[in-house]
């Protein structure tokens, strides 16, 4: 995923075609949410201008990600359609937002690559398979309650209240 700015030059106003697999798993040690990744792959096209390249990329995978209820494994596929931009010289082209600079002579798009698959990382992902056992129900100062538990239960600061109608009822 890698190209020369002399091979870009070579095929310019040619369209470059990207179908690879590549490896990603290093990202696991940079989001240590993600359990496992499978291999990524990569399709699209490249436009070679005198100033820039243009990648028209679809990134497509799938990641294993904890359940934000359970913490059991959920397989979570992604598709991802980018367009990246490199300038050949950076001072061409201030005015856009979303571009790359080439640094040194090699245009790289593994790194961006990456990137976009950690931002589509979601918030909160729940697994759709949860079996009763593996839901916790309690923990430090914590406890899962029913709703029938909240209206049988008594607020505290309305005990004393409670025993003074209990005392009425008695008389």
């Amino acid at each position: 995923m890698k190209w020369t700015i002399h091979q870009l030059y070579q095929l310019q106003n040619k369209d470059i075609l990207i179908d690879e697999t590549v490896d990603v798993s290093d990202i696991k040690h940079i989001e240590k949410s993600i359990r496992n990744i499978s291999p990524v792959k990569v399709t699209g096209v490249a436009d070679v201008s005198h100033a820039k390249v243009i990648f028209h990329l679809t990134i497509t995978g799938s990641m294993v990600l904890p359940c934000s209820r359970t913490l059991v494994d959920v397989q979570f596929p992604f598709t991802i359609k980018t367009t990246e931009t490199f300038l050949f010289k950076q001072s061409d082209f201030d005015d856009e937002d979303e571009v790359h600079n080439v640094e040194g002579d090699v245009v790289d798009i593994l790194p961006i690559i990456k990137d976009n698959i950690l931002l589509e990382i979601p918030m909160q992902i729940y697994s759709e398979s949860v079996h009763e056992d593996q839901v916790l129900q309690s923990g430090k100062d914590w406890s899962v309650i029913t709703e029938e538990d909240v209206k049988n239960q008594i607020d505290p600061r309305l005990a004393g209240l409670a025993k003074y109608f209990d005392k009425n009822k008695e008389n």
